[in-house]
């Protein structure tokens, strides 16, 4: 069962053990950040640095001048965290110790683009901008998106490209000193809250027959319990239709799942156009259309006969696999993906079990987030696992 670590350039970077260390792990690939929203990063082995802060969502290599001269929505590249090529530079040293490249690619979650564009972000039924959600049915982001896919994904020894936040972002988002866990919103609430109210999505919903104006109302009526305490806001998609009322529900529900299919076909076919034969392109995704985040939420038949496959979060529950394994295709890719760090509610101890497990629902591959990441102790539980495998 092939695995691949996540890694970033900077735990590779000025650290000459970090490529047979990973290899060590029995792993065959590596998926490397080549674009990245903002973070905070422990790097525990590395011989310079234990703290590294990416100030700002960036490409992690040289973007191209040709591609991007003139346009008001460009990528940025990163600062002192990751000069120049880093990303050329950890895929150069990686490949060296016998791992194959594939990129990591963050696309619509970048707070950034949301402070320097406000009017490209997601604006919620309050009128409350989401500077780290780029709105996807607005023209000139879907377009950025997509030549940001393109270029980010296919760079020089990379064989294939893993691409996230391909679809809606909404409220859900671990920002700085979050606030926000004080109401309990639960899944139709975050549903609510991430409707975008931006001038190309109230066109959208008059597609639908809706009234965005009138829309916008409902939602604030349906929530305004929920805010005061006196109610639950129901899970799943019930609570959705029980919240805003079934008609509605299923209008907004219809034009967010065509924009994210729209641009998920858009994206990867862009890549498919720079990318040499036999590149393989998957998407991080949840099967849950209306869900958003860095998995985004895809209908799993679709999405299979878009890409190449799927990774899929699986730490903690690996049937989140299944979905995707009913609508599986000969060759398709499915990586259950589990978190092994410890200290951010991964399990490397039960890696073996859980992979066994994933491997039963159907996944064909596994990730492991992080190599980069994890402590000593989390890798030496990795290893026998893999072997295992």
């Amino acid at each position: 069962m092939k695995a691949s670590a996540f890694v970033y350039p900077w735990d590779v970077n000025g650290d000459p053990g970090a490529p047979a260390r990973i290899a060590e792990l029995g792993t065959a690939q590596v998926t490397l950040a080549a674009a990245y929203h903002s973070t905070r990063a422990l790097t525990p082995r590395h011989p310079r640095h234990r703290v590294v802060t990416a100030e700002y969502a960036a490409v992690l290599y040289p973007p191209g001048e040709s591609r991007w001269s003139g346009r008001a929505l460009r990528p940025r590249p990163a600062g002192g965290w990751a000069p120049g090529d880093a990303f050329g530079e950890a895929a150069a040293a990686l490949t060296d110790a016998g791992l194959e490249v594939h990129t990591w690619v963050v696309l619509a979650h970048n707070s950034r683009l949301g402070a320097e564009h406000p009017d490209t972000s997601v604006v919620n039924a309050y009128g409350d901008r989401y500077p780290w959600a780029p709105c996807i049915a607005q023209p000139d982001t879907r377009a950025y998106l997509t030549d940001l896919a393109a270029e980010a994904a296919v760079r020089p020894g990379a064989h294939g490209t893993e691409l996230e936040s391909l679809g809606w972002y909404g409220l859900a988002h671990l920002h700085a000193h979050d606030k926000t866990a004080g109401v309990a919103l639960g899944d139709a609430g975050q549903y609510l809250m991430s409707l975008c109210f931006c001038p190309a999505c109230r066109d959208g919903y008059g597609t639908e027959g809706l009234d965005a104006d009138d829309l916008a109302a409902a939602v604030r009526d349906a929530l305004d319990p929920v805010w005061r305490g006196e109610a639950q806001s129901g899970g799943g998609w019930t609570g959705v239709e029980k919240l805003l009322g079934d008609s509605r529900a299923h209008a907004t529900r219809a034009w967010r799942d065509r924009t994210a299919r729209t641009l998920q076909e858009e994206a990867v076919a862009a890549v498919r156009r720079t990318a040499p034969d036999g590149f393989q392109v998957l998407l991080h995704a949840d099967p849950v259309s209306y869900h958003c985040g860095a998995n985004a939420g895809v209908d799993p038949a679709h999405i299979l006969s878009v890409a190449d496959g799927v990774v899929v979060p699986c730490t903690g529950d690996p049937g989140l696999v299944t979905p995707f394994a009913r609508e599986s295709r000969e060759g398709a890719v499915l990586a259950a993906n589990f978190t092994v760090v410890s200290g951010m509610g991964g399990s490397p101890g039960t890696l073996a079990a859980d992979a066994a497990e994933a491997r039963r629902l159907g996944a064909t591959e596994l990730r492991l987030y992080h190599a980069g990441l994890a402590s000593d102790a989390d890798l030496a539980s990795v290893r026998p696992a893999l072997a295992g495998l």
